[in-house]
């Protein structure tokens, strides 16, 4: 290691499940570079997002704040600043490659530079935002497939999604995001410290991976959770909405099956999986780059994901929802000399934890108004704290659009899910039930449990509120 601060990479996938990587427990996923930085560096085992959707939760990341503090409750809605602009003030080289999913989307941010590749099939608003996979697929005279095209597709409202890319691989916009990586840093004069962040759109949907990458996972066995007919009877209304808004909307360009086969769902997952191994395959490429342009001389490498994809478990498609495959997300902290190797941490933590420790990690103080707090005590052996209760928030949006907001509260044992007046929700006992199918809100031996969450619930919103009423007037 040098003298200096370190360089700093931040990898971001969007809608990656934490069961996606082989040295986290999985091994019929193949991820032997994921893996290499799982056993080389420390896993946060039991890290949360703070909301079930893309841009809230990353305005988290990059605040240090909750939802209900930043303002940002769902996609579209706008942030302006980060931490980063504290990094860049400290000198570092501030450079975001693909996806933060910012609107408007090219907010600077504090990044010198950005490259921004958003989702493989969006709107923003009312109009069409061209990014720079947009201008490759142009410069090669080639339409970017999606909704529109896929619909022209004969099996198209059979595939749930899982639709192999069928275009030159190195315009996959997963393979571009990795590639223009790995040219930024090639061409570019070393420049130190460095702060990259680098987001794959992938393995968000539509499921796309070239079809070499899918076969492999066709022979495996993956494992499905089943889904039964009273875990659906005990999911609240807004829930059940939320299940035929997939149904009857193609969202990403997945026409969401209700009944979906045992054999279906394989499919998705072995689509969804393959472009897994893409990624991993590109974050090797960049890990070698790195290396060869002398960045991991002295350099801190984080992987993780905004938040999961159902995949069809508990009846659902993608993301808002509060069950651990959404919430939780991988995340790996690489830093030989700096932080042990091997070690796995079971505590709870904040997705926005990260925040600050990668402030540490720059010799930075981090900001006093935080409520995302520095995992370099535990990652370095000082502390064993983890927090007592992590938390989520989601407000209503064009699909999670019969409730008008919706709170997580979850410890280790047990996990509760509130929605804003009214008198249902979820309650889970998580040693019991660690797969979420057994609604306890009404159960009266559970009782006091919920009563004891719903008051931990209104003592973190008085305290949030009251620590940050001066910070969130300056945010947007």
């Amino acid at each position: 290691m040098t003298a200096g601060p370190p360089n700093i990479i931040l990898i971001i996938t969007d809608q990656q499940r934490y069961d996606t990587i082989a040295a986290l427990g999985f091994p019929f996923v193949d991820t032997p570079h994921l893996d290499r930085l799982a056993n080389e560096g420390a896993v946060l085992a039991n890290c949360h997002i703070t909301a079930p959707s893309c841009a809230p939760s990353r305005a988290s990341l990059f605040s240090g704040h909750y939802p209900h503090t930043t303002g940002v409750f769902k996609n579209e809605d706008q942030w302006k600043h980060s931490w980063v602009e504290l990094l860049a003030d400290a000198g570092y080289r501030c450079v975001n490659i693909g996806k933060m999913h910012t609107f408007p989307p090219e907010t600077p941010l504090g990044f010198h530079e950005r490259y921004v590749v958003e989702n493989k099939d969006r709107h923003f608003g009312a109009e069409l935002y061209l990014d720079e996979w947009d201008k490759a697929l142009h410069a090669r005279g080639l339409d970017k497939p999606g909704r529109v095209s896929y619909r022209n597709r004969p099996d198209y409202d059979e595939e749930m999604g899982a639709i192999p890319w069928e275009l030159p691989e190195d315009l996959h916009p997963d393979t571009f995001v990795g590639d223009l990586a790995c040219w930024w840093l090639d061409k570019q004069p070393k420049q130190e410290p460095l702060f990259m962040e680098i987001g794959f759109p992938g393995p968000h949907p539509p499921y796309d991976p070239p079809q070499r990458y899918v076969d492999p996972y066709l022979e495996k066995e993956l494992p499905i959770q089943g889904v039964t007919a009273p875990e659906l009877d005990l999911q609240p209304p807004p829930l059940h909405a939320l299940r035929r808004n997939h149904a009857e909307v193609d969202h990403d360009a997945v026409v969401f099956d209700l009944d979906a086969s045992p054999e279906k769902l394989r499919r998705v997952r072995a689509h969804y999986l393959a472009n897994v191994t893409l990624i991993d395959e590109k974050v090797g490429a960049i890990f070698a780059k790195l290396e060869e342009r002398g960045y991991l001389d002295d350099a801190v490498v984080i992987f993780t994901s905004d938040h999961g994809d159902c995949l069809g478990d508990h009846g659902h498609s993608q993301k808002w929802t509060m069950y651990d495959i959404v919430t939780r997300v991988p995340a790996i902290v690489w830093s030989p000399g700096r932080i042990p190797a091997g070690e796995v941490f079971d505590q709870l933590f904040q997705w926005m934890d990260l925040g600050p420790t990668i402030l540490q990690l720059a010799g930075i103080d981090p900001p006093s108004h935080m409520e995302a707090r520095s995992l370099m005590p535990v990652l370095t052996g000082i502390s064993s704290e983890g927090r007592d209760y992590v938390f989520a928030e989601q407000g209503r949006d064009f699909i999670l659009n019969e409730t008008s907001f919706m709170t997580m509260v979850r410890s280790v044992e047990w996990k509760l899910v509130h929605f804003h007046q009214e008198a249902f929700g979820q309650l889970f006992d998580l040693t019991d039930d660690p797969e979420e199918t057994r609604n306890l809100w009404d159960d009266p031996a559970s009782g006091h449990i919920k009563q004891e969450l719903l008051s931990v619930l209104r003592e973190w919103l008085i305290e949030s509120n009251r620590t940050t009423a001066d910070w969130s007037r300056e945010w947007r």
